[in-house]
């Protein structure tokens, strides 16, 4: 049974090494030729210098893998002990990573550069949209000081129209020196909420103006047909992006918002009281006090507010920078397994078809060894042993006789052996039987 085992085991593998060379060669065919489509995107020059030198590297890898896999599976199955058969799977582990760097990348480049490409362009549009957003909200953050801003101006305004018709303030109706101070603190205020006003206008065209690139980016990420193409549009798209983000920073009204909060405690000049008695220019006096009061510590709000929106982050400024198709896979590898799993595949796919043989040779092996020597023994290897036989009978020579000579001899040399010699010259080989 085991010997009939033994004689399919040996039959299979004679059937199938036509096919494993065949295995081999379309294998490493395929790897050549997704090689040849990824080290073609890294190349620059020339269509025909680019073509050839591709052809030439693709080729010297196809040559490479077919010759690696072929004399694994032609050497290692018959390895047995187990320092050669370390130092084959060593050779085998080199060989592998030499393969993978030189070929497997290229082939995933192939498979899925493009994707990875558009995976590139996507995350660089999640980037921009987020500084666009960012210097948005900057440039916008003046904007919720207008409320204050107009509160403090009608409140200055109602006083002098209240001082102007009863004499509110002053107990005195007129347009005195009160009037005039706090219609010019009026004013003042009014002056910065025009200009935050049309900060604001500002700001919504320039914002209007960055999504409407971004929603180009977008367009072209997702757009059929070349990648290449696409990347150069979109990179013109991130130069005008970077434009209107630059141009938003710099539309913040908060630095002049603080200037003219710092102004109007600062430049606070109140005008001398113009009452006729001395009484009235006494309490005018002191309504100017007060007057003066309020406006700095309004003026101290603001600024206080200003501060605070100039101490946020700016957007720090960003560049695009291309990818080709092998760098791209590389950089967002993890989003790309399958490709990856594939384009290694076809390069060390041969290892399974190198342990299947190594696996059915250890069990020819095993099965040998557990036979008698006459079931071992194949037909040439009789009819060698019968032509021995014969020579040594032509000779006079009894096969009996030289079997018992030899024992003696064997036997002769393992006593000898257990005796420690004292002289140092060689030993004579040990002799034959007589002819």
């Amino acid at each position: 049974m085991a010997l009939g085992a033994t004689h399919r085991l040996q039959d299979g593998v004679v059937a199938v090494e036509t096919m494993t060379r065949f295995a081999l060669a379309v294998l490493a065919l395929a790897s050549g030729v997704y090689t040849y489509l990824g080290v073609r995107s890294l190349l620059d020059g020339s269509p025909t210098a680019v073509f050839f030198a591709a052809i030439i590297y693709a080729a010297s890898v196809s040559v490479a893998i077919y010759a690696f896999w072929s004399y694994m599976a032609r050497f290692y199955p018959h390895v047995t002990g187990a320092a050669a058969r370390g130092a084959m799977i060593g050779v085998m582990a080199l060989g592998c990573a030499m393969i993978i760097a030189m070929s497997s990348w290229l082939n995933a480049a192939a498979l899925a550069g493009s994707a990875a490409l558009e995976q590139h362009l996507a995350e660089t549009v999640q980037d921009y949209t987020a500084d666009l957003d960012q210097a948005h909200q900057n440039a916008l953050a003046a904007q919720s000081l207008l409320p204050d801003i107009q509160r403090t101006s009608e409140r200055f305004s109602r006083l002098a129209e209240d001082e102007r018709q009863s004499g509110a303030l002053t107990g005195t109706t007129g347009s005195g020196s009160v009037v005039q101070l706090l219609s010019q603190m009026s004013s003042q205020l009014n002056e910065l909420e025009t200009g935050i006003t049309a900060s604001r206008e500002r700001v919504t065209t320039l914002f209007d103006q960055g999504r409407s690139h971004l929603e180009t980016m977008r367009t072209l990420v997702s757009a059929p047909g070349a990648v290449a193409p696409r990347s150069d549009e979109f990179s013109a798209e991130v130069v005008a992006l970077s434009g209107v983000i630059t141009s938003l920073q710099q539309t913040s009204i908060a630095p002049s918002v603080k200037r003219a909060a710092e102004d109007l405690s600062l430049g606070f000049i109140a005008p001398v009281a113009d009452g006729q008695a001395a009484d009235l220019a006494d309490r005018q006096d002191q309504v100017m006090q007060t007057i003066r009061a309020s406006v700095s510590a309004q003026s101290q709000v603001l600024s206080q507010a200003a501060d605070d929106i100039l101490a946020r982050e700016p957007v720090a400024e960003r560049r695009f920078v291309p990818l080709s198709s092998a760098e791209a896979v590389l950089r967002y590898a993890a989003d790309f397994i399958p490709a990856w799993a594939g384009a290694i595949s076809i390069d060390l796919l041969p290892a399974v078809l190198v342990f299947i043989l190594t696996i059915v040779h250890g069990a020819i092996r095993r099965q040998d060894e557990r036979l008698p020597f006459a079931q071992r023994i194949t037909a040439a290897e009789l009819l060698e042993a019968l032509e021995v036989q014969r020579a040594l009978g032509r000779q006079g020579i009894s096969v009996e006789q030289a079997l018992q000579t030899t024992e003696t001899e064997d036997e002769r040399a393992r006593a000898d052996s257990n005796i420690t010699s004292l002289d140092t010259s060689a030993k004579a080989p040990r002799k034959g039987p007589p002819a």
